[in-house]
């Protein structure tokens, strides 16, 4: 059943931009990037309520990051060298703006921040953090580092009145 999934993910699925956009290039407005996040979410949230559309966003960015980690970053054992190269790339991507608050890598446990983030920044105060997708994001990334799984929980949001959005990661 699973290898008869039509959409698994490969990176044939991002495509030769280069080919196919010789004009338009590699970037889009934030604003479109959005309206794709947000409007999936809504569709997936009425068929299949909250709860699951935030498992499936976190899910969705837990593999991102796996990918993203395999594909973008260069194989290190050292944290610090992982982290710079997790900087420099997420902002030349346009991603965010990386940083690492607290870091406790023999408890297993991180507070890291991302500033003028992909999801939120800019919008309107909330009552609830939305960067779902970042934390999965983010999961994915420290586990293929560490080989260790890790629970990752956004403490501080731009939507509730931060302004950044702020994740505390720990080894489950």
């Amino acid at each position: 059943m699973d290898d008869e999934r039509k959409y698994r993910f490969s990176w044939d699925l991002i495509g030769n931009i280069a080919e196919a956009r010789p004009n338009l290039g590699i970037y889009a407005r934030l604003e479109i990037y959005r309206l794709m996040q947000y409007s999936f979410r809504d569709v997936i949230e009425r068929h299949v309520g909250t709860e699951e559309t935030d498992t499936i966003f976190f899910e969705a960015g837990k593999l991102a990051g796996v990918e993203f980690y395999r594909r973008m970053l260069r194989p290190s054992d050292n944290l610090n060298d992982f982290i710079r190269q997790l900087q420099d790339v997420m902002k030349e991507m346009g991603i965010g703006i990386l940083r690492v608050e607290q870091s406790d890598p023999g408890k297993g446990e991180f507070v890291l921040t991302v500033s003028e983030d992909l999801d939120c920044s800019g919008l309107p105060e909330l009552d609830h953090e939305i960067c779902t997708y970042d934390e999965g994001f983010i999961a994915g990334l420290l586990e293929s580092f560490t080989g260790k799984k890790f629970d990752v929980r956004e403490i501080d949001c731009w939507c509730t009145g931060d302004r950044t959005c702020r994740f505390l990661a720990r080894v489950a």
